[in-house]
């Protein structure tokens, strides 16, 4: 294997607060080995469209600026899926326009998705490639966590905090809708952190008298407010998802769901007014979190500790109080990792007297 020179790095899917740290953190790391480090536009697009869109990152453009410490993608982000053409023809163009720039090792920053996307794109090529677990769903196989979600976490959090009182002001139940698709990972975390009386998930099931038995007991105990926090990815009390739409690569589009508990609550429970928050895509912003900014020095760390020792096709992650690397194969067959129903989260919150649904 030629040793390494010039690499690049991007990040792939929906933006977070902690990408600019996980760049800032893999250029510091490769710069220190004297290489070249090409920070690549707008996700794979800026590899796989001609011309080529990148620039060239050294630590001075991080050193020297408050972009560590932002929220967003310094170099731009791709969200909308894999091109309508074959991944073979993808594969192709990917693997060429590596060469092209000239890169010997590139690093994906990315969730699930864009782990299985980079993984096909690099099967039959000679591509190195590590990848960089984030996202605010934390949803992505393996790692317990992901740059973004602590970040997402926080906001989500803070956001019950306000609605808390306004609530309180106006003797209201006020529904929180928050991001998460199919996993329940920020709105358990949120729901907890921020002390809410219901919290709703994809992976466990509810029922609207649930809801309203906990309205109810929150009454009868001289309370008359309430914050309930629930999951984009939730479905009808039927078990439906409110949409059928699809996204062009054929993924669920969520949203709705807090309206839907709304309409349904009042029409059979009277004694709150209710108020539905969606609270979209603020929950990607916001400043980075400690935590968000320590797994992103430690991943790009790592990311270039493996790179320099022959490593390649790897995500790292992290795992039992430490950052491990994993098979991007194995990483891609293992899927999205959904909310644990028996985590101490979980159970925490059942204990605290938190409405979380039907719990067997």
């Amino acid at each position: 294997m030629e040793k390494i020179k010039r690499i690049g790095v991007l990040t792939s899917g929906g933006d977070c607060a902690g990408l600019n740290a996980v760049i800032s953190a893999v250029v510091a790391a490769a710069s220190k080995k004297g290489w070249e480090v090409y920070g690549i536009h707008n996700g794979t697009d800026g590899i796989t469209e001609t011309p080529h869109s990148y620039e060239v990152l050294t630590v001075h453009n991080f050193s020297d600026s408050p972009w560590p410490r932002l929220s967003g993608s310094y170099l731009g982000s791709l969200n909308k899926g894999v091109k309508m053409e074959s991944l073979e023809e993808m594969s192709k163009r990917f693997a060429q326009g590596v060469k092209d720039l000239g890169l010997d090792a590139i690093v994906v920053v990315g969730g699930d998705g864009s782990m299985n996307i980079v993984s096909n794109y690099c099967k039959g090529t000679d591509v190195r490639v590590i990848g960089i677990p984030k996202t605010i769903d934390n949803d992505t196989p393996i790692t317990e966590f992901s740059v973004g979600f602590q970040s997402a976490v926080q906001v989500c959090t803070q956001a019950v905090d306000d609605l808390e009182w306004t609530a309180r002001s106006h003797n209201r139940a006020l529904i929180m809708e928050v991001m998460g698709r199919d996993a329940g990972h920020l709105a358990m975390h949120s729901a907890l952190a921020g002390s809410a009386d219901v919290c709703l998930v994809p992976e466990i099931p509810y029922s609207i008298d649930g809801i309203i038995n906990k309205l109810k007991a929150i009454k009868a105990s001289g309370r008359n407010h309430a914050v309930l926090v629930v999951s984009e990815g939730i479905k009808t009390e039927n078990g439906e998802h409110l949409s059928n739409k699809k996204n062009m690569v054929g993924e669920a589009v969520y949203g709705g769901i807090g309206q839907y508990l709304n309409n349904e609550i009042s029409s059979r429970y009277k004694d709150f007014q209710i108020r539905v928050t969606q609270l979209g895509h603020i929950q990607r912003s916001g400043t980075p979190a400690a935590f968000d900014r320590l797994l992103a020095a430690v991943f790009g760390a790592k990311a270039i500790e493996l790179l320099s020792k022959g490593e390649t096709n790897k995500m790292v992650a992290w795992r039992d109080g430490h950052v491990q690397a994993y098979a991007l194969e194995d990483v891609v067959k293992e899927g999205t990792t959904l909310l644990n129903t028996h985590s101490d989260f979980v159970k925490a919150a059942i204990d605290l007297g938190i409405y979380i649904g039907e719990v067997k």
